[in-house]
């Protein structure tokens, strides 16, 4: 858009551009520049423009994006140029996630890069690698407490490694996703070193206080994140003798994005690992970006405009690099990580559904759909060019955050049905197969959530032990059941790895003292490669677990209907114990696949004349995508086993 305040002073910018950024290979760059000016101006003008230093931040943030344009690699603004002509490639069926912590599924990088044919294997094409920079000993926060942005920490390998991976990665067509930790620093990053030792220009990168008066005022409206280990949300901090903002851990500080040097000191970090390779960066915490007294300091509008301004910049220079939002919040905020007030998506082009997630969870433990399904109603719409993560487990805690209002409308009480939930999962309910742990009880708000690993948790662990043939064929289903669900639900599965092979809860992390208080640990594992070997001998576990997984990734990619276009129909069958929703082709919705699951331990039957069969099975033939059977059927009466799915089509 030209406007002539922006543009005049871009003009003046260009002109004062530092002489080594300027050259004939700018072109795309100063095309982007120009189409994105404006907007970039106007967000820094309402965070920054009251600042007497404005005009000499812009100007340092116009650099860094022009400095980072020059590094990047040929190949990578060729798929730049790639991914301007196909915008929506990325809402394709074909995606597939895995989420992994590069010392669990491996020993190292280089280790890594030597089983990237297992991703093949499976169907996998995109990995999500967790926090491998450097930070502290012991206690880090599984890595997100970061000492160095730049640098990779030695226990995983050296950038080269990082670049070799990526390169192996690339020619196998498998995208690579990559984390960037927004929100902190870990108390031994330069910035906070500099900090501690009295230099005001550091000190000013994040929030501290000569005493307690203020932080005394934010305490009265936050809430505490890790309350058992880390109450409160401010640290005191003996070598500088001031109290520092740290929301999450005591060990990292809140980065202060009020200070304009903070936010472009991150932008340059998001371009740097971009130039790394990175088709896809994960921004941590997005949700905290910005404090405010007499607020809980998550989901501001500044933390909006920052992300927006983020992602302005990032598309002069590297536009072809997606975001995700790691947003852990409820359902009406969630969805505005997308981009408020926009038909394409403006901030990040994808969401993790933490709401799918713990709603699928809610029907594992109630043998019902009901809450799920009441769940999925209130979830609003996303963006059209935007897109969810689905996920059943991943390296974080279960949280129980669904909306009051819905638990009240199934007929549920809240707190009563979170505690069923609470002691369902951590195996303390009667005849409870579950063997998941507490994690981040908050004795002043009862609030607990939960940790374990997907087939603890679903009672693989508690099968195995009890040698029980049948509880170990429920496990198996149920956690087929699930993913058949975010395979077929509308964006990106994300796989966490393990699972594929029925990895079970790891409590060798109580034997480390700076793990031992964390029970996430639990389930992030290291995987024993000799136990992932059995996915190749027919009958044991993690044959029947891969192999069914590896068919359903296969078949989804086949599935044009399964692409996200926001062509999901839920549908509402009066039978509490199914799920059941239609997914249709967005430029041909009269081809459609109606996916039914049974979360009940009996079998359960619907009838396809009341959904209007016709819509469906317009031949009268009713086959499963999945299975490639055709299920049981009384007259128009569909048959569903316990904990059975199906994708269904007249094809």
């Amino acid at each position: 858009m030209y406007e002539q305040v922006s543009h005049s002073l871009l003009n003046d910018i260009l002109i004062e551009l530092d002489p080594t950024i300027k050259g004939e290979g700018l072109r795309h760059f100063y095309t982007r520049l120009g189409a994105n000016f404006y907007s970039i101006h106007s967000l820094f003008n309402i965070l920054y423009g009251k600042r007497e230093d404005f005009r000499e931040h812009i100007q340092c943030l116009v650099e860094t994006m022009a400095r980072q344009y020059l590094l990047r690699a040929d190949y990578l603004r060729e798929s730049d140029l790639e991914r301007e002509k196909d915008h929506n490639w990325f809402l394709s069926q074909e995606w597939v996630g895995m989420a992994l912590y590069a010392d669990g599924f491996a020993k190292n990088l280089p280790h890594l890069t030597e089983k990237v044919h297992y991703f093949q294997e499976l169907g996998v094409n995109m990995v999500h690698l967790m926090p491998m920079l450097q930070c502290p000993k012991g206690a880090s926060d599984g890595g997100y407490a970061i000492s160095n942005f730049r640098q990779i920490d030695e226990r995983f390998g050296t950038l080269d490694d990082v670049e070799t991976l990526a390169g192996e990665l690339r020619k196998r067509g498998i995208l690579l996703t990559l984390d960037v930790v927004l929100n902190h620093t870990s108390n031994e990053h330069e910035w906070a070193q500099q900090a501690r030792a009295g230099d005001a220009k550091f000190q000013d990168y994040y929030y501290i206080f000569d005493n307690r008066e203020v932080p005394d005022m934010f305490e009265v409206t936050m809430p505490e994140i890790f309350p058992e280990t880390s109450p409160g949300n401010f640290t005191w901090d003996e070598e500088m003798g001031k109290w520092v903002m740290t929301v999450f851990n005591s060990y990292q500080w809140d980065l202060n994005y009020s200070n304009p040097a903070v936010f472009i000191e991150i932008l340059d970090i998001i371009l740097y690992w971009a130039n790394q390779g990175a088709d896809i960066l994960r921004l941590d915490a997005v949700a905290f970006l910005w404090k405010k007294i007499g607020s809980i300091c998550q989901n501001e509008r500044e933390a909006h405009l920052i992300l927006q301004l983020l992602k302005d910049c990032c598309q002069v220079t590297a536009p072809g690099v997606l975001f995700i939002a790691e947003a852990i919040v409820a359902p009406v905020e969630i969805i505005k990580y997308f981009g408020e007030d926009a038909i394409n998506a403006k901030e990040c082009e994808i969401a993790y559904n933490a709401t799918f997630m713990a709603l699928l969870w809610d029907a594992v433990a109630t043998k019902n759909a009901k809450l799920l399904t009441q769940g999925i109603k209130s979830l609003p719409d996303k963006l059209e060019r935007a897109t969810w993560l689905n996920y059943v487990r991943c390296h974080d805690d279960i949280g129980l955050g669904f909306d009051d209002n819905d638990i009240r409308a199934v007929g549920y009480e809240p707190y009563a049905h979170r505690q069923f939930l609470i002691d369902y999962f951590t195996g303390r309910y009667d005849n409870s197969p579950a063997r998941g742990l507490p994690f981040g009880h908050n004795d002043k708000t009862g609030d607990t959530r939960i940790s374990g690993s997907l087939a603890s948790l679903v009672g693989l662990e508690s099968a195995l032990q009890a040698q029980d043939p049948e509880r170990i064929d429920v496990a198996i289903k149920i956690i087929l059941l699930l993913h058949g669900m975010t395979l077929a639900f509308g964006g990106i599965p994300l796989l966490y790895y393990g699972d594929e092979i029925g990895t079970l809860n790891d409590n060798t992390y109580l034997e480390d003292p700076a793990k031992a208080n964390d029970s996430r640990w639990a389930h992030r594992p290291r995987i024993n490669w000799d136990n992932a070997e059995q996915r190749n001998t027919p009958g044991t576990v993690e044959f029947r677990l891969f192999n069914a997984l590896k068919k359903m990734i296969s078949v989804r990619k086949e599935v044009t209907a399964f692409a996200d276009f926001n062509n999901r129909e839920l549908l509402d069958v009066g039978n509490p114990h199914l799920f059941v929703f239609s997914r249709f082709e967005h430029l041909q919705p009269t081809s459609r696949v109606l996916v039914v699951a049974n979360f009940d331990s009996a079998p359960q039957h619907l009838n396809l004349e009341d959904i209007g069969r016709k819509a469906y099975f317009r031949q009268g033939s009713v086959r499963d995508l999945y299975s490639g059977e055709r299920p049981a059927m009384f007259k128009d009466e569909l048959v569903i086993p316990p904990y059975r799915f199906y994708w269904l089509t007249d094809q």
